[in-house]
């Protein structure tokens, strides 16, 4: 299969900000294990800014535009440093590619950035992709770009044409509740169609050094389920559920795809 997988920046560091090494050896060691087994891997990482906020030893996830733009430059070198190194152990070349909504937005460009994608799997590479954080700022309001990267990975997804999405989060799936503070509330397995009941569950964003929330999750499975991508929201604390989700095993909260054959 052709799977992307979105990993957040609750998953990759810690609430210092700084790398959870533990957590990410094991996501590459799962992801190389998949394409070992002749998956094609996507991954769209966040935790640019959060990376920035933890090399840079500042107090938190700065307010304003020009830090927030510094962490992301500095935090980037430290995701892809990080990311090679681990991925090179297993004899895996990773590539980098960071977005803007312009890149996706303007058809011309949208074709460079599917045609470097399509090539880059052909010469077995692993694409890391990120939206490109020093330029593009609309986490915090500048409407040019794509903002979150949960959206991200679901265009990524779009234009790769891939079988599955996965988003590991901080959370094991879909609830009826928040189950933060509710403890009845229950997990969806399996989502369908996207309600307004369900979107209605949705909730704000979950961490500190985070901007994605449940309503961004839904969002992005509205994308891939209308071109027939399955999506699959599960737990980053366990890179190993990834193994369970590409055998379609029942993990986490799965959104299936609109295809003519089901």
């Amino acid at each position: 299969m052709k799977i992307v997988v979105k990993v957040g920046t609750s998953t990759l560091a810690h609430a210092t900000g700084r790398l959870n090494i533990r957590r990410v050896a094991e996501l590459v060691t799962v992801l190389s294990d998949l394409k070992n087994a002749g998956h094609q891997l996507i991954l769209v990482s966040s935790g640019a800014i959060g990376m920035g906020v933890g090399k840079l030893n500042l107090p938190g996830r700065p307010a304003d535009m020009p830090t927030k733009q510094a962490a992301a430059a500095v935090g980037q070198c430290e995701l892809m440093y990080t990311y090679d190194k681990l991925f090179s152990e297993y004899h895996h070349t990773v590539a980098q590619l960071l977005l803007t909504r312009e890149d996706v937005d303007f058809p011309g460009r949208r074709q460079n950035f599917e045609n470097a994608m399509e090539r880059l799997l052909e010469l077995n590479a692993l694409p890391i992709v990120n939206e490109n954080d020093a330029v593009a700022t609309d986490e915090v309001g500048v409407s040019t770009t794509i903002g979150e990267n949960d959206t991200l990975s679901a265009i990524v997804a779009r234009c790769v044409g891939a079988d599955l999405l996965v988003l590991l989060s901080d959370i094991d799936g879909l609830y009826t509740a928040d189950p933060r503070k509710d403890p009845d509330a229950a997990l969806i397995p399996e989502v369908r169609e996207i309600t307004p009941e369900l979107t209605a569950l949705a909730g704000s964003p979950g961490s500190a050094l985070g901007t994605g929330g449940m309503a961004t999750k839904l969002k992005a499975a509205e994308l891939v389920m209308a071109c027939g991508c399955d999506m699959v929201i599960a737990n980053g604390q366990r890179p190993e559920l990834l193994y369970g989700i590409a055998a379609g095993e029942p993990i986490g909260t799965r959104f299936v795809g609109r295809r003519e054959d089901r």
